[in-house]
């Protein structure tokens, strides 16, 4: 399927088995051996049931976690370390040696694959988005199946993904994939632990399904960042922004692809949204808080206004230009998140002021908005209240 052609997110599982283009996203936990390291024997397995498909015509994006759990053995680690430096050197030296394994895997079905390393910027700039999205849709015209992952060897907390299952619902976004296939070791979503005689749950349609369900974390290989929880947040964020998700066993690849009733099944709840309000909105690292006054809450909240300085009524955190802030009522409710047009030390002396006083006594750079409309997330059940 072409760039030129209209692709619609699918209405079921089953529309899978036809599906256009795919992003399917793989853990760590999925593709190491009980040793430690890349399962050459798992990664084959998944290359296997990928390449067939990208054969058959379906547009397949692969984003992979593996490249810190390959650079574990080669640094003499035993498991995932802490510290965000060598987390960046194992993820350096495995990089390649994943790539490297993708790359063979894949050529036993002649199909050829590429590397895409991405940090947060690269979705949330716009110069830097409209490059990752060309890039992509070439590949994809080349019918190359790229291979995604962050970028963990310059990556820094600040601006971190977190997890690559939230990369993947960014990137389903990115290039309007009709459908993200989250695959790690646990064949579905359950209303409890399996062990314990725990149901399927087969469909989600809205947030409030999970309304009493205990979602489970990171296993104890220590290989993965998020376990079953990431898996959840991604999907969520996936389906409000229009995109279904599908959370399921690497073993049910195959199967899932097919449409087959296999996993839990998130069914899309809101509409595509610019990707740097939907980053802000599920994943961006809030820096300060803005307190508004009545009158901004309901601007903000149910006008949806852009935040001038007349409607600040106290500012906290460190934070500058362009960083990711919170909104709040008097009474503490977070009304919204947004991208700050100043830094906080230059906020103090703006505060209940009008723009047209600022420009008068700052100069004309000053007279605009604090959070431009544009660069503002309402958060629903708060505009809600």
């Amino acid at each position: 399927m072409g760039p030129e052609q209209s692709r619609r997110p699918l209405p079921s599982r089953a529309g899978l088995a036809a599906a256009g283009r795919i992003i399917v996203k793989v853990g760590s936990s999925s593709l190491t051996s009980v040793s430690g390291g890349i399962s050459g024997q798992a990664l084959v397995g998944l290359a296997d049931v990928l390449a067939e498909r990208r054969v058959a015509g379906t547009e397949i994006i692969l984003v992979s976690s593996g490249a810190i759990a390959a650079g574990l053995a080669p640094l003499g680690l035993a498991r995932r370390p802490s510290q965000l430096d060598t987390q960046q050197a194992a993820a350096s030296v495995g990089q390649g040696l994943l790539m490297a394994q993708y790359s063979q895997a894949f050529a036993a079905h002649g199909v050829t694959v590429s590397q895409i390393l991405l940090t947060a910027d690269d979705l949330i700039r716009r110069s830097h988005y409209a490059n990752a999205h060309r890039a992509m849709e070439r590949l994809l015209n080349f019918g190359v199946v790229p291979i995604v992952n962050e970028n963990d060897t310059v990556a820094s907390h600040e601006i971190r993904f977190g997890d690559n299952d939230r990369l993947a619902a960014l990137v389903a976004h990115l290039v309007k994939a009709e459908a993200l296939v989250l695959l790690s070791d646990v064949d579905a979503l359950y209303d409890g632990p399996p062990a314990a005689g725990a149901r399927r749950i087969p469909l989600v349609a809205s947030p409030s399904d999970l309304d009493g369900v205990t979602i489970g974390r990171a296993g104890r290989a220590g290989v993965g960042t998020g376990g079953m929880v990431t898996k959840v947040e991604a999907a969520t964020i996936a389906a409000s922004s229009g995109i279904p998700a599908l959370v399921t066993s690497t073993a049910n690849a195959a199967a899932a692809l097919r449409g087959d009733d296999v996993g839990t099944w998130f069914t899309p709840t809101g509409k595509r949204q610019p990707i740097r309000l939907l980053w802000l909105a599920h994943l961006a690292r809030v820096l300060g808080t803005l307190v508004l006054d009545d009158g901004a809450v309901r601007a903000v909240g149910e006008r949806r206004r852009s935040l001038l300085p007349a409607g600040v009524v106290d500012v906290s955190g460190v934070f500058e230009a362009g960083d990711p802030v919170q909104l709040v009522s008097g009474d503490g409710t977070v009304v919204a998140r947004g991208l700050v047009n100043y830094s906080s030390a230059e906020l103090p002396r703006m505060l209940g002021r009008s723009t047209h006083e600022l420009a008068d006594e700052l100069g004309a750079e000053y007279e605009r908005s604090i959070v431009h409309v544009n660069d503002l997330v309402v958060l629903q059940a708060a505009a809600a209240s």
